[in-house]
């Protein structure tokens, strides 16, 4: 095994997500809205800070229902930037509420966020950074890798040998069949 795999079993707080959520396929729209908003708020911290801080994000941002959100007006703006359990930084509290409206607008168009998705694979990583930029605001191209590597669009979210990896094989990830097809990554 190598990287996340060898370090987060066994961890307090990488264990879990390690082994119950990332890389695993999502469908729900506000949990990867909220898998989004994570990424894009660990942008510059450790991945650690945000286990600690998740259920402060929650707590902050309505359990990431897009529709809150997205009707999040100056008010909402100035009690999240003070709020100590989240990320404070103008640039990544804005993006929340403005990529909730971009999420919205996507609902509309394709049902929901996870068909958006869905309609848009297969795609290698430059063309999902692309597409994202277009798309939505404060996505570099490590918050785009990592969201997809984590709800199972790219690979790479655990090691062959990991026993994790076998679990999330056996869901079919997009990923994963994409390479079946001979996608190369």
């Amino acid at each position: 095994m190598s990287g996340y795999c060898k370090v987060a079993p066994g961890h307090e707080w990488h264990g879990p997500y390690h082994g119950e959520h990332y890389g695993y396929p999502i469908a729900d729209d506000n949990e990867l809205f909220e898998r989004l908003i994570l990424e894009i708020n660990q942008a510059g911290l450790s991945w650690l800070t945000m286990l600690k801080k998740q259920q402060g994000f929650r707590d902050a941002y309505h359990n990431f229902e897009i529709a809150k959100v997205a009707r999040y007006g100056e008010r909402d703006r100035k009690r999240l930037l003070n709020d100590a359990g989240i990320i404070r930084n103008k640039l990544k509290v804005n993006a929340a509420i403005e990529n909730a409206k971009r999420i919205q607008a996507l609902q509309k168009s394709h049902g929901s966020f996870a068909a958006w998705l869905a309609a848009q694979h297969p795609l290698t990583k430059p063309e999902w950074m692309k597409l994202f930029k277009k798309t939505f605001v404060f996505t570099g191209g490590e918050i785009v890798g990592e969201f997809l590597m984590s709800i199972g669009y790219l690979p790479g979210a655990h090691a062959p040998d990991c026993p994790v990896h076998k679990k999330i094989a056996k869901l079919k990830p997009a990923w994963m069949a994409a390479v079946k097809k001979g996608m190369k990554y």
